[in-house]
């Protein structure tokens, strides 16, 4: 079975043990047990709080050599008892070095010490008196020490490599450090530190936990990188503190899980971090080196790569365009519609036109541009009049469409026109010589053109802006007709994919709209999605089914995310799916449409190589002049033989 670091996934552990303050014998048994539990859940690096050993809390005994001897001992005991594991423990202690103690973080694979990094930044305030105990790592003289008859890597400029994991490379800091205006993970990240390892011992007051969150998940963030932070638990001294054993796991700037604070017990949280969309997003930031920060840092190489996890350990989101939290989901909509509705009216204050025109099918991607465009009138104090709304019937509009198209505009308030296409197109397919009997894409995309040119000429005539309706996920498949609903003088869907497009509209049913035309849309969701192209079903029903033919939208939509966002390749895609949609599809259905996704993407780039100008809502957008630059000519050979 492929292991999860070939599809570019590393998994961590915040390791937070059962303690005793000053007894090292107690405190190595209950690290071990954690050590082993790592080891049996794959776990690649696995951190643990600041001064483990010892305990954090021990005050003058840190003077006390008998206390640094056992700890030392200790160390001895974890470094030979985890000989048996390739997996990566980082665990904490105070250690002499040129006669001076330093609180330090070691790092421990398969018998060795690869590495010992001092604590950089030493508090000395309210509670926190360190510097009667400890020199800062910055004032260490040495670049190595001498440990159980090995020379060791020492100082705060370390880098961990994993040379046969390409792609792999952790860096620490401890406690302190991420609290400086300049933490040195900043530095490690620069010098190509993916995870970040963080062994902490942070007391508990009111509100803090929600503050050491907000830092390691800004510095997940800021750093492009995974962040693993482990704090000490209960087990410290609650003679002046009290200590919670928060543990955090972030990846880019989202917290992917934390431990339950106040545990008496031993806990190890663990989750997945996809280093290779981190490494995508730094090579998109061309930013991200550009710093006047000093960047001199020393490589240590793992011996050998730790063993690979089989089932991944994170949540992946089968809908990444929409959050699952309706709170959320809500803000997001509205921050949708108000960008859509601002970069329309940026159109119309530069123009100084006065009228809209729409064409209005009954769908939801019609339903959402006539939206847009209504709100952006209503700012602008531009009277609903203006907006000329146009429903175009042809071979394929079922009563149902037209009827709820007809609805729809007038709840709205708009002008509304009719203008049948039938007999154009059947003039039209005679012009040609096309039998009318033969639906094919001739038959289709007549229809498609002819309601355009109907658009662009009224708006000719009537001293208007066409505004597009077309959607993301149909510029990504090119599902529609070159220089027909491809096209429009502003398109403020253009950036929308479909299962946003949905949510977008279920959203204004249920905030912003009377009950009438909320209901409408309702009505408009649960239709099956369709051009109507195609003539209806001997009961007048939809016959032609978008998702029946180039698959389903949610699946297109993930497809699309995973490629364009973070680079993955097309076994990492099936991976990822089959992991969110595991409920609804198997393997060779995804299989089945994610080839259908790369040879739509590859082979309709032309027409998104020319895309009318429209609003970028998310981090996501195909428009040729920012987001996506892409020749048309591209081959999709790579993709699709990596599938077969």
């Amino acid at each position: 079975m492929i292991g999860l670091t070939n599809y570019g996934f590393v998994r961590v552990g915040s390791a937070v043990p059962e303690m005793k303050v000053a007894d090292c014998i107690f405190n190595t048994e209950k690290i071990l047990e954690l050590m082993e539990k790592a080891a049996e859940q794959k776990v690649y690096i696995t951190v643990f709080p600041e001064l483990c050993i010892t305990g954090y809390t021990c005050g003058d005994l840190f003077g006390q050599r008998l206390l640094l001897s056992a700890a030392l001992d200790a160390l001895g005991k974890l470094k030979q008892a985890c000989s048996k594991w390739n997996n990566v423990f980082l665990v904490g202690l105070p250690l002499m070095i040129d006669q001076q103690l330093y609180n330090c973080g070691l790092v421990l694979q398969h018998g060795h010490i690869l590495g010992v990094v001092p604590k950089r930044y030493i508090p000395n305030y309210n509670e926190f008196y360190e510097k009667r105990w400890f020199r800062e790592g910055r004032d260490l003289n040495t670049d190595s020490i001498r440990l159980f008859g090995q020379d060791i890597p020492c100082g705060i400029d370390l880098i961990f490599h994993d040379n046969n994991t390409p792609g792999v490379s952790f860096a620490i800091e401890m406690c302190e450090d991420m609290w400086m205006p300049v933490p040195p993970s900043s530095i490690h990240a620069l010098n190509g530190a993916v995870i970040l390892c963080n062994l902490s011992a942070s007391n508990e007051i009111i509100g803090k936990y929600k503050y050491r969150e907000m830092l390691a998940k800004s510095q997940s963030g800021r750093c492009i990188a995974g962040y693993v932070y482990t704090s000490a638990g209960v087990g410290e001294s609650s003679t002046d503190l009290v200590f919670g054993g928060h543990g955090i796991i972030a990846e880019y700037g989202s917290v992917l899980g934390q431990t339950q604070r106040f545990r008496k017990d031993s806990q190890l949280l663990t989750a997945d971090i996809d280093v290779c969309k981190l490494i995508r997003e730094r090579v998109n930031a061309t930013s991200f080196t550009q710093t006047d920060l000093p960047r001199k840092s020393r490589e240590v190489q793992l011996l050998e790569a730790p063993p690979q996890p089989d089932e991944l350990n994170r949540n992946v989101d089968p809908h990444p365009f929409v959050p699952s939290d309706p709170a959320t989901r809500d803000e997001r909509c509205q921050e949708v519609f108000s960008i859509q509705a601002a970069g329309l009216e940026k159109r119309y204050l530069h123009t100084k036109l006065q009228k809209a025109v729409l064409g209005i099918s009954g769908g939801l991607d019609s339903a959402l541009a006539l939206l847009v465009t209504v709100k952006a009138f209503d700012s602008l104090g531009i009277p609903r009049k203006n907006i000329i709304a146009v429903t175009m019937p042809g071979f394929g509009t079922t009563n149902q469409s037209y009827h709820i198209a007809i609805e729809l505009m007038q709840s709205m308030g708009v002008e509304i026109r009719e203008i049948n296409i039938t007999q154009a197109c059947l003039q039209h397919f005679k012009d040609i010589g096309h039998d009318p009997a033969i639906h094919d894409v001739t038959y289709e995309n007549v229809q498609a053109r002819e309601r355009t040119q109907i658009l662009m000429d009224i708006a000719n005539k009537e001293g208007g802006l066409v505004i597009g309706t077309g959607d993301l996920s149909e510029l990504a498949l090119g599902w529609c007709t070159y220089n027909g609903d491809h096209m429009s003088f502003y398109s403020v869907n253009s950036s929308v994919p479909k299962t946003l497009v949905i949510s977008l509209v279920k959203w204004a049913a249920e905030h912003i709209l009377e009950k009438e035309t909320a209901d409408l849309l309702y009505r408009v969701i649960d239709m099956p999605i369709s051009p109507e192209l195609l003539p209806p079903g001997g009961t007048g029903e939809i016959e032609q089914k978008t998702e029946a033919v180039i698959g389903p939208y949610e699946l297109h939509d993930f497809f699309l995310y995973h490629m364009i966002r973070y680079g993955a390749d097309p076994l990492k895609i099936i991976y990822l799916a089959k992991h969110a949609f595991r409920d609804k599809y198997d393997e060779e259905t995804i299989k089945k449409w994610l080839k259908v996704f790369y040879r739509r993407f590859f082979s309709q780039q032309f027409k998104r190589s020319c895309l009318p100008d429209g609003p970028k809502v998310g981090t996501i957008s195909l428009s040729p002049r920012g987001d996506w630059r892409m020749p048309s000519d591209a081959s999709a050979r790579v993709w699709l033989e990596q599938l077969d």
